[in-house]
């Protein structure tokens, strides 16, 4: 009887572990195979990569870029459309490939601030939803819901902010990347494992 009941606890902990496994969010690798780059196309390549996907608060975005060539920040739509960095919304990202994980909902706006990279289409505006369900990369338009509203860059000079961008925090320490949802799938299946491993023994 106590091996019965041994293996039925053992039994539920696999499936909620595996059911973790199932909830894991979305990696987003920015552009795709293009990477965090000056797009030959302009900000339509951005624009158009994003309009076929969905973001959802704890998806994480990848950044692919040549550290010392790009660099990627978060900005309000002011320094979007302005292509600087006055309203940063953290600090800039200096070290590729990097990782964010979306952790709000709402609108997100990424440039780059090297020389003239926002201006010649390196900029990226996405909308983060709570659930993996809707709205996707462009919100509605509210006078006519079923038409998505697709956003054009607009043409922009960058304004780097004084000093330029940085990428450590107060004492100097560099903050740490932020962790992938692959961590968490790992840890369930391992738990997973080692879970039918232990009932199988007793």
């Amino acid at each position: 009887m106590d091996k019965m009941l041994c293996m039925m606890v053992f039994g539920v902990l696999a499936v909620a572990s595996m059911m973790q496994d199932a909830t894991a969010q979305t990696v987003h690798v920015v552009g795709d195979t293009m990477g965090w780059i000056i797009p030959s196309n302009g900000a339509a390549a951005y624009t158009n990569w994003a309009a076929g996907k969905t973001f959802s608060v704890g998806d994480t975005l990848v950044f692919n870029f040549t550290t010392d060539r790009h660099d990627v920040l978060r900005v309000e739509k002011t320094s979007f459309d302005g292509c600087n960095s006055q309203n940063a919304i953290g600090n800039a990202i200096m070290t590729g490939p990097a990782n964010m994980t979306l952790n709000s909902t709402g609108e997100h706006y990424y440039i780059c601030t090297f020389g003239m990279h926002c201006l010649n289409g390196q900029k990226l505006a996405i909308t983060v939803s709570s659930s993996n369900a809707t709205p996707g990369a462009n919100p509605p338009n509210p006078s006519n819901p079923t038409t998505p509203v697709v956003r054009q860059p607009e043409a922009c000079a960058p304004t780097p902010s004084a000093g330029g961008p940085s990428n450590s925090v107060p004492g100097g320490r560099v903050p740490p990347p932020t962790p992938s949802s692959s961590t968490t799938v790992l840890a369930s299946f391992v738990l997973s494992l080692s879970t039918i491993a232990l009932a199988t023994l007793l």
